[in-house]
C-alpha cells in the first residue's frame, strides 16, 4: 500500500495543577481557542474543546505520524506559556504532569463531543477526580491511586 490512511481520534484530559480553579470564565474561551490552534499547527484538528475551571477535554484528530505523547507535552507547554504571557497576573499557572488519553470510535465521536460540551452540567454532581477515576476504569486502565494526583 502506498499511502497511509488513518482516523485516529482522542478524547484527552488534564488538569490544572493541583486541580486548582485557575481556568476561570473570562480565559477559558480565550484558552481553548488556543488549544485549538496549538493542535492545528501540529497538523491535527480539535473536533470539541470544553472543561470547566480545573481541567480540559479535547476531542481531536491527530496525524498517523504524531505520538500522543508529544501532542499533549506541545499543548501543556505551550498553552501555559500563552497563559502566562497573556495573563502575567496568573504566572502561577501550570497543568499537572499527566493526563488521560483515550482513543475514541469515529461512530462515537458525536457522544463525546456531547459529553465535552455538557461539562458545567456533568461537574455540578461529580467532581474531576471522580471523573477520571470513570474514564480510567471504562477504558479499562489500570492505575495505583498513590501516583494519580501529582
Amino acid at each position: 500500500m502506498s499511502h497511509t490512511y488513518a482516523n485516529l481520534l482522542y478524547h484527552v484530559v488534564f488538569s490544572t495543577k493541583g486541580r486548582q480553579p485557575y481556568i476561570v470564565e473570562e480565559l477559558r474561551l480565550r484558552l481553548h481557542a488556543y488549544l485549538g490552534g496549538i493542535v492545528r499547527a501540529i497538523q491535527g484538528k480539535a473536533l470539541t474543546i470544553g472543561g470547566t475551571a480545573d481541567h480540559v477535554h479535547l476531542l481531536m484528530l491527530l496525524p498517523a505520524r504524531t505520538a500522543v505523547a508529544e501532542a499533549l507535552r506541545v499543548l501543556k507547554t505551550n498553552s501555559s506559556r500563552w497563559v502566562h504571557g497573556q495573563l502575567p497576573e496568573r504566572a502561577f499557572f501550570a497543568w499537572q504532569t499527566g493526563y488521560g488519553a483515550f482513543t475514541v470510535s469515529q461512530s462515537a465521536a458525536d457522544d463525546v463531543k456531547r459529553y465535552i460540551a455538557g461539562q458545567e452540567a456533568h461537574h455540578r454532581s461529580m467532581t474531576f477526580q471522580e471523573e477520571f477515576l470513570a474514564l480510567l476504569t471504562r477504558h479499562g486502565i489500570e492505575y495505583d491511586e498513590r501516583y494519580l494526583w501529582d
